[in-house]
């Protein structure tokens, strides 16, 4: 069924077709009364597919309402009891971790919980450039010297055959913690936990890589009840890594459902407490005031973490997160600062070169993904990019950095809802275009010869333009609600906050005002627009729009024709230093009629 455009707009200034997700009224109205929310957060919730009996659960998620059964993952007893045996028997044990978020705080977790047992583990995270993605075999070696007799990947190990099978062969055992999409066969390891593995049930891949460490940290305290070894130490208290497990569902992109939203609504409050060094050091100095917030993980603590595995030594992050001393996490956060900085340089000029090449490209609607490759371009920061892309221009975007000299080309990409990018990655890989390659639906990274760019650009249009037809939400920009501007106050917006933690599956609401008259409108900043819209009624709407006065939307606002508009964005309370006033963060714009 065809939904008809919202006030018509079928091509706003950012090139989008306006819809209003759709709701049943009946459910609305359930919601709100179960709940005694306000019709419109009864909505916000209707279109996400809560009804009256699973809304009181999203408004109070709880993990003992979600937390699945450890057992039921895959290859998790199996783990479990090869952990225990090596702390029992006083092996060395040793962390192999991503270099991302996730990896740290999935490292930082089992580290935490390791030290109660009274054992310290090492550490090792590769380096993003030399080492790449994953174990390999030099790095193992490096820790059976070390004296290591058991190894656990935590974000990573998946795909990683070669390096887990010499491994063995020195006598290395090994646990694999992963999460990432697999095909055909493991690695050969002790135990496997991935809820994407063939043959798992648990319906738990949705959870990041810290959510399944989370899981298997409550796996591990049963057993260690069962074999009684709290009778002389106390047990983990498994909500005091749920701040860990938090940051790193909210920076993997998981989807915010089920167990991870209750995971993150948790971890935020821990956040919020500063009662690890790290976090306390690493909110500090990025100037975070107040509870923390989703946003705050996602876009503040997690670039900052990131910065190290991008730029910088690849363990800074994990480092941070394991830190016990207020003194070294400030060493470590100021150093992580100075890295994101060099990190946002870096990114911003691979942004503007690789939007050069996609302007160049004959793009259609149909065009399933956007692929840029550029010489040199830093793969600490392609990551990144390929996500600006995608926000940019509403679709899935792979951008690559390539050596002229050796022809090694490392790409990532970042995808939209309806197209599964990772599969289609690991399919590719298959087909022999790719020397390494996986990801998840949202996210995915590869390694490759640049000699096949042509190539894997007709694969993989190919492959995704079937999914990219029917994925038509994500080429529409959808709305949540419509308000009118005399409704938008502080206490309307703050009523909202209770449909928080936002993320993916998840998203912050869009709202949507129509037919308003422009009556205000300065450029503040380096590259963002303050304005002032009026009702026909006399109610005022104020806002700004971000990082777009040189855009069309920014070049209507300060210099559009007179008329009335369309207008749609999210809806906050502003800094409450300048008054505290609800306002809108602005989107796109569309002229009336």
């Amino acid at each position: 069924m065809t939904i008809e455009p919202l006030f018509g707009v079928r091509q706003s200034l950012r090139k989008r077709r306006w819809r209003l997700k759709p709701a049943d009224d009946a459910v609305v109205r359930a919601i709100a009364r179960a709940t005694g929310v306000s019709d419109t957060l009864a909505r916000l919730m209707a279109v996400r597919g809560l009804t009256q009996e699973s809304a009181p659960g999203f408004l109070s998620p709880k993990l003992r309402d979600t937390f699945p059964d450890p057992s039921l993952l895959k290859g998790m007893d199996t783990a479990v009891t090869r952990i225990w045996d090596a702390l029992e028997a006083g092996d060395r044990i040793a962390l192999f971790a991503d270099y991302d978020v996730d990896g740290a705080t999935s490292a930082a977790q089992i580290a935490d919980w390791l030290r109660q047992m009274g054992t310290e583990p090492l550490i090792y995270v590769p380096d993003r450039i030399e080492e790449g993605y994953g174990p390999n075999t030099p790095a193992l070696e490096r820790l059976k010297e070390q004296g290591a007799q058991l190894v656990i990947t935590l974000d990573c190990g998946a795909s990683s055959v070669g390096p887990l099978a010499a491994a063995r062969r020195m006598d290395l055992s090994a646990v694999v913690i992963d999460h990432h999409l697999m095909e055909g066969e493991g690695p050969p390891a002790d135990a496997l936990v991935n809820p994407n593995q063939p043959g798992d049930t648990s319906g738990c891949g949705h959870l990041a890589a810290a959510g399944v460490v989370f899981v298997l940290l409550a796996a591990l305290n049963r057993e260690g009840r069962k074999r009684q070894a709290f009778s002389t130490r106390a047990e983990p208290n498994l909500l005091d890594f749920a701040d860990l497990a938090a940051l790193g569902t909210v920076c993997d992109v998981a989807p915010l459902k089920g167990v991870n939203r209750a995971i993150v609504a948790q971890g935020l409050k821990l956040i919020s407490n500063g009662r690890r060094p790290g976090m306390q050091a690493l909110a500090a100095i990025a100037g975070i005031r107040g509870p923390a917030s989703a946003y705050h993980a996602g876009f503040v603590l997690g670039p900052r973490i990131n910065a190290g595995g991008r730029v910088g030594k690849s363990d800074l992050g994990a480092r941070l997160m394991m830190s016990e001393d207020r003194k070294e996490a400030d060493r470590i956060a100021q150093t992580l600062e100075g890295l994101n900085a060099e990190r946002r340089a870096i990114e911003a000029q691979v942004l503007e070169e690789a939007i050069a090449r996609i302007d160049s490209q004959i793009i259609t609607d149909d065009t399933p993904i956007l692929i840029a490759a550029g010489e040199d371009w830093h793969p600490g920061v392609i990551g990144i990019v390929a996500g600006r892309i995608k926000e940019r221009f509403n679709r899935p975007a792979l951008v690559i950095g390539y050596e002229a000299e050796t022809g090694v080309a490392k790409g990532s990409g970042r995808s939209c809802p309806g197209v599964n990018l990772g599969a289609a990655v690991v399919e590719a890989r298959t087909a022999g275009l790719l020397q390494a390659g996986g990801g998840h639906a949202m996210a995915c990274g590869l390694t490759m010869d640049i000699a096949s760019l042509d190539d894997l650009r007709t694969y993989l249009t190919d492959r995704l333009s079937a999914d990219w037809a029917k994925a038509d939400d994500a080429r529409a920009y959808e709305v949540d609600a419509v308000v009118k501007p005399g409704a938008v106050t502080c206490d309307y917006v703050q009523a909202l906050s209770a449909a928080e933690p936002y993320g993916a599956g998840n998203p912050e609401p869009r709202f949507a005002l129509a037919n308003l008259r422009r009556a205000f409108a300065q450029r503040v900043g380096e590259n963002h627009v303050r304005f002032t819209f009026e009702a026909l009624g006399g109610d005022r709407l104020t806002g700004i729009t971000f990082g777009s006065a040189n855009s069309p939307v920014g070049h209507a606002l300060l210099n559009g024709p007179e008329g009335l508009w369309h207008v749609a964005g999210k809806l906050k309370v502003g800094d409450s230093r300048y008054g505290g006033k609800a306002e809108l963060h602005l989107e796109d714009l569309c002229p009336a009629g």
